[in-house]
């Protein structure tokens, strides 16, 4: 019993030290837009755990030039064991609880001089909740934030 309680312990330390090597890893652009959503997931009235950064799912940036960067991040948020609200939150005074469903979170913003800019789009939700309406919606909303202004369309060209 000690054995398997020991070997319940090592797998949670490993998962908490392989999400905040995640997040370090993380270019600095992308972590602004985590922190971003981890503000407004954990600032909700309706949230009763605090909420930290648990995986990205996938990443994607389009260069538009002049410095002008647009991100789309999807990712994966997890409560934790701490209340909503506690201050200076991370894995080692808050732990995981793997009784709560996963935050799957889409964020896409258009970034300049290592900042976030313009429009974001932000969309967090219970992952068992989302559809492929949802996965839709998502596509519209980063459309709508600034990726539709990137479609490549033809140049008219008038010889000399």
């Amino acid at each position: 019993m000690a054995l398997l309680l020991l070997v319940v312990l090592l797998t949670a330390g490993v998962s908490l030290n392989d999400a905040e090597d995640s997040f370090r890893k993380l270019p600095d652009i992308y972590k602004k837009g985590v922190e971003l959503a981890l503000h407004q997931i954990n600032e909700h009235d309706d949230i009763q755990n605090h909420f930290l950064f648990f995986k990205a799912i996938h990443q994607a940036e389009i260069k538009a030039g002049f410095g002008v960067t647009y991100i789309y991040h999807n990712f994966y948020l997890k409560a934790t064991t701490c209340q909503r609200g506690t201050e200076n939150a991370d894995t080692t005074t808050c732990a995981f609880r793997n009784d709560r469903p996963l935050i799957d979170c889409v964020i896409c913003y258009k970034a300049s001089a290592g900042e976030i800019g313009g429009k974001t789009y932000l969309n967090c939700m219970n992952r068992r909740a989302l559809s492929k309406d949802i996965k839709r919606e998502r596509e519209i909303g980063c459309y709508q934030a600034g990726f539709g202004s990137l479609t490549p369309t033809p140049v008219a060209h008038t010889g000399s």
